[in-house]
């Protein structure tokens, strides 16, 4: 497979990349599109340091292929925030101590966002579920649940 140019959407912004087709779309955004928010962990799909949401799901980076992300929507973590204030999980992260060493928190971030926009007050069990794919050494994970569930709180509040 060549190399191929890719037009899609990145954190809103019209983005043409350029590589190999079965480029790692994590490497793309890191090296060609200097979002190095989005990190690399395992490198297997296993700790989910890579989420990035593409067309409105959740996925590993490090797992798709530049070529898909063709005409895609992709969201990283630069493209959570507004210009001015943080979205109420980065919020909650910063306040309830859920962020520690920042390996995971990017792609925690992103799980929990896109959680909460399927499911705004999501049980223990859902959050469990969705936060599943993606590992922390640091926290322990009660942080980071009690994150989201004061981020369920500050996303019912009006803007």
């Amino acid at each position: 497979m060549a190399d191929l140019t890719v037009t899609c959407r990145i954190n809103g912004q019209a983005a043409t990349l350029r590589g190999h087709s079965m480029a790692r779309l994590l490497d793309v955004l890191r090296r060609d599109a200097h979002l190095t928010g989005t990190k690399e962990g395992c490198g297997e799909g296993e700790c989910g340091a890579c989420s990035v949401l593409l067309d409105g799901r959740l996925v590993n980076s490090c797992l798709v292929p530049l070529v898909h992300a063709n005409g895609a929507e992709i969201v990283t973590i630069e493209g959570v925030a507004s210009a001015d204030r943080l979205h109420a999980v980065q919020e909650a992260f910063v306040a309830c101590g859920g962020a520690q060493c920042g390996i995971c928190t990017p792609g925690m971030v992103l799980a929990a966002v896109s959680l909460l926009a399927r499911t705004p007050r999501p049980t223990e069990d859902e959050t469990r579920a969705a936060l599943a794919g993606n590992l922390c050494r640091c926290t322990g994970y009660m942080r980071i649940f009690a994150a989201v569930v004061e981020a369920c709180g500050r996303t019912a509040e009006p803007s």
